[in-house]
């Protein structure tokens, strides 16, 4: 243990060039050394280490790295995400890099991306991919433009008495947990004098009964569940369920929906933002996100 500490001596103990050759400085680390340590963290710490120097910063881009980090099936996404297959002989950081960033699939009702902290698959389905019961009847629904949503527009409901929404989604998801929620609010969001203003004015039925959550994937697995709709004014991803992929060799389908079809009593004044699906890991982050 001593020996380890050797190089490490005092001023005292050496003249002063001879203290400036014993001194050992990180840059004096082996990349290869340091490729090591590297590969255990996360890549936001990564990243915020290749700040240090130079051998920080070339260990930081090793391929075996950022090959960890990868979705085991990161081939298949990118045929899939990006639709070039030439990306796949870029380095894997660079790989990792374009996936994190949003990509737009379906005609831009779709979007893809990685989570950069953990590299989990996710992705959100825009009110437009889902199917909606009387959205193109305006007395029931009407499409909203918002800066609130990812996608730039929401589906507003007025009043209805058969409340349902549909949707399915086909991909390559890695082996994993993934968790889906529908993101919706009560009322209508608008800017008053530069301020956020929520207009309550159709808001009605949702106390009465719960909706609905049904969740089914192209293995057998089914998942059903309810809850209130409330807390009006605020973006809620309401959770509906789990899936687990055992094999990210074939593409997994899921179907999901919410509903609301007791006719015993109308109900209105909801948005409806997307349906996000992401990994478990990050489930207790998901209601920070805006």
């Amino acid at each position: 243990m001593g020996a380890s500490f050797s190089g490490f001596s005092s001023d005292s103990d050496c003249s002063d060039g001879d203290a400036a050759l014993a001194k050992p400085r990180l840059g004096d680390i082996p990349e290869s050394c340091v490729a090591s340590v590297l590969v255990h963290l996360d890549p936001p710490e990564i990243c915020g280490l290749a700040r240090l120097n130079r051998a920080f910063r070339g260990a930081s881009s090793a391929d075996f790295i950022w090959e960890s980090k990868l979705p085991e099936n990161y081939g298949a996404i990118v045929e899939k995400v990006l639709e070039e297959p030439k990306v796949l002989n870029l380095g894997k950081k660079e790989i990792y890099a374009r996936l994190c960033r949003p990509s737009a699939l379906d005609g831009g009702t779709k979007e893809f991306w990685l989570d950069k902290r953990t590299g989990g698959v996710c992705l959100s389905i825009s009110s437009k991919a889902l199917m909606i019961t009387g959205i193109h009847d305006r007395r029931y629904w009407k499409r909203i433009s918002t800066e609130e949503s990812r996608f730039h527009t929401v589906a507003y409901l007025q009043q209805i008495w058969w409340f349902e929404v549909d949707g399915e989604l086909e991909f390559p998801f890695p082996a994993g947990t993934y968790s889906v929620f529908f993101r919706v609010q009560l009322g209508k969001s608008t800017k008053r004098l530069g301020r956020r203003v929520c207009n309550p004015e159709h808001v009605h039925g949702w106390d009465i009964k719960p909706v609905h959550f049904h969740l089914t994937t192209s293995d057998g697995q089914r998942v059903v569940s309810q809850c209130h709709v409330d807390n009006p004014g605020n973006w809620i991803h309401y959770h509906m369920g789990d899936f687990v992929v055992m094999n990210p060799d074939t593409s997994m389908k899921i179907r999901f929906s919410m509903t609301q079809i007791d006719c015993t009593h109308t109900k209105g004044g909801l948005c409806v933002d997307c349906v996000l699906i992401c990994p478990s890991s990050v489930r207790k982050l998901i209601n920070s996100l805006t």
